[in-house]
């Protein structure tokens, strides 16, 4: 089974990267376009069984699985230029969270995936968040359940769900690092601590929560429990966080919900033109 990669950004090299490293594909069968080949020949220079297309077209016509690594709106275009080539057997697999299955159904009757990857999936941990469209195989849902459990655990969520559960899932680790710098930053502002030691004391703090939380030790409200010592220095720093996060967390949603609203609307307009055109 070959696997079509068009898009070698971001996402698209941590999903090669993630899908080679864990064995979940051997390099000879996976393609990959991007449009600055570059890119793509960066990729190649660490897994040279890799074979790079000059085009999508080549890409399509060669592979059993394609995923689309790009933006929402280029997803949509290229998807109609694509459909000619693209048969009923194959499936089609978009990384975006504001393309809908049912969007490229539009254009194709072939069976169609979205997987939302995280960068987590990179150190092959993390979620990998799965829906599928109405004309999506069980045959097409179980392989590509069996490819992303060799790097991700592979979660299927109900469309309502999908801004939210993207932002805690892939957005999460750039918001927490976010979090993570700031955190540093005061500690080298406020103290004689110096920043590498506060990174790597941070860093280390947070692989072992995840460790803690990995292996189901302790939840979250019993692990800060334990830490939170009646009238101790913890218990001081929670009530700082309390008081002035405030809402905040709740405004990240709903700043990102109206993103994402936009997004959608964005689509839907491609996909109208594209399918008048």
């Amino acid at each position: 089974m070959k696997i079509g990669m068009i898009g070698t950004g971001n996402m698209g090299r941590i999903l090669i990267e993630a899908m080679l490293d864990s064995k979940a594909v051997s390099p000879d069968l996976l393609l990959i376009h991007n449009r600055t080949k570059n890119k793509a020949l960066q990729i190649k220079e660490n897994y040279p069984d890799i074979v790079v297309c000059d085009d999508c077209i080549e890409v399509v016509k060669s592979s059993d699985i394609v995923f689309l690594c790009i933006k929402p709106h280029d997803s949509i275009i290229l998807t109609k230029q694509l459909a000619p080539y693209i048969t009923d057997d194959m499936c089609v697999v978009s990384i975006t969270s504001p393309i809908n299955a049912e969007d490229l159904e539009v254009f194709l009757t072939c069976s169609i995936a979205r997987i939302i990857p995280s960068i987590t999936n990179r150190a092959l941990t993390g979620v990998s968040l799965f829906s599928f469209g109405n004309q999506c195989t069980d045959k097409w849902k179980k392989t590509l359940t069996r490819i992303f459990e060799k790097f991700s655990t592979p979660y299927i969520i109900d469309q309502k769900i999908t801004r939210a559960a993207s932002d805690i899932v892939s957005c999460g680790p750039a918001f927490f690092s976010y979090l993570t710098q700031r955190f540093i930053d005061g500690a080298v502002e406020e103290t004689e601590m110096d920043n590498q030691t506060a990174t790597l004391l941070a860093s280390e703090m947070l692989i072992g929560l995840g460790e803690l939380l990995k292996k189901r030790y302790y939840t979250l409200p019993a692990l800060q429990e334990k830490v939170c010592v009646k009238g101790g220095i913890t218990g001081v720093g929670i009530e700082i966080l309390e008081k002035n996060l405030g809402d905040v967390f709740n405004q990240l949603f709903h700043a990102t919900h109206e993103k994402f609203a936009e997004d959608i609307e964005l689509v839907k307009n491609t996909v109208l033109a594209a399918k008048d055109s």
